[in-house]
């Protein structure tokens, strides 16, 4: 069979590392301005430090490995990873942890492996999980959401990021202006035995078709990641896969027992789910090679955080699921790897 070709040179144009990385934080602005309408100006606080150290720790691993700093540094791939893990952290979250949490994701989880494209492990996720297990009060310490039934403004909320960020600690009187989020109250309401109808009662934790607050944040992250796919910076394998690994298990399980299970809806804007979906578990290093390899990537990272929300001990679980995923990967590109094109099966 005989295949139309152009004539050479047959060069890929446009997509470069610095192109593409540019463009996912572009993607990424409108979640953060809906992040600091809603919880504060923590976020601004959280990229600037984080952004800093991931600058820093990449010069210096390139320079303790006698490599080149500055394309690497101008190619944005470090600002993601910082943008991540920046908005994956509370906006309270005091200055030295996010220091601590972007040092481990660009040292241990990128150069501790041999820098950019041999990272077996997302690294934002890495220096999530670090923060996460160590420091899990700092972590889970979250400003509660404006609405139109706050009793609080955004100014409070900027004195209450300011006190937390910078000393670490909070007075007896912010104590109404933060709390759990949605997913965590949701889940210790659960294991004291209430119902879902008698939490969802209350009013304070969930909004018009999620989560309070972080449906918006959700719905945000879905128009970037759209973005992403009409770019064709991303394929939509992955973040199909991880929705209907994440959403199918909780249509059962919510259909069979609604008492005791969150809805689909509620799982699909709660959380980290559209932005893990869209922007985390999209990592093309860390992530399945083959289009059958992201399928089952995807799925596998949206089993286990049901799983992990269900019946694990944190509320969100995606940072855990993503990470046991990359581990699965070599297994994943070994038995997935496409046919060459003229070779039938033995």
């Amino acid at each position: 069979m005989k295949f139309a070709t152009s004539p050479a040179p047959h060069v890929i144009a446009g997509y470069t590392v610095s192109r593409v990385m540019f463009q996912v934080l572009l993607a990424l602005v409108p979640i953060a301005l809906v992040h600091v309408a809603l919880l504060g100006p923590g976020l601004l606080l959280q990229v600037a430090v984080a952004s800093v150290t991931a600058l820093a720790c990449e010069a210096a691993a390139l320079r303790w490995r006698q490599r080149d700093a500055v394309p690497a540094l101008r190619d944005g791939s470090v600002l993601v990873t910082a943008a991540l893990l920046a908005l994956s952290v509370t906006p309270l979250l005091p200055w030295w942890l996010t220091v601590l949490g972007t040092a481990v994701a660009v040292l241990l989880g990128k150069h501790a492996f041999g820098g950019l494209g041999q990272n077996p492990f997302n690294p934002a996720m890495v220096g999530y999980a670090l923060l996460l297990v160590s420091f899990p009060v700092e972590m889970t310490r979250w400003p509660v959401p404006l609405d139109a039934t706050s009793t609080h403004g955004w100014a409070d909320l900027a004195r209450l990021t300011l006190q937390a960020f910078y000393g670490g600690g909070l007075a007896s009187g912010w104590d109404g202006y933060t709390g759990a989020t949605a997913l965590d109250s949701i889940r210790g309401g659960l294991d004291q035995r209430y119902t879902m109808y008698e939490l969802l009662a209350r009013g304070d934790i969930v909004g018009t078709v999620g989560a309070r607050g972080f449906e918006w944040l959700n719905l945000t992250a879905l128009g970037g990641g759209l973005y992403l796919l009409a770019r064709r910076l991303v394929r939509w394998h992955i973040p199909a896969a991880v929705l209907v690994g994440l959403l199918v298990p909780s249509f059962v399980a919510h259909a069979l027992d609604p008492g005791g299970h969150l809805a689909p809806l509620l799982q699909a804007f709660s959380g980290a789910t559209m932005l893990g979906a869209f922007f985390i578990a999209t990592d093309p290093v860390s992530a399945a090679t083959s289009d059958r390899g992201r399928l089952w990537y995807g799925a596998g990272i949206g089993v286990l955080t049901w799983i992990v929300r269900t019946w694990g001990g944190y509320p969100d679980g995606f940072a855990f699921a993503v990470l046991l995923m990359n581990l699965a990967v070599p297994l994943l590109d070994r038995y997935t790897v496409p046919r060459i094109y003229g070779r039938t099966r033995p």
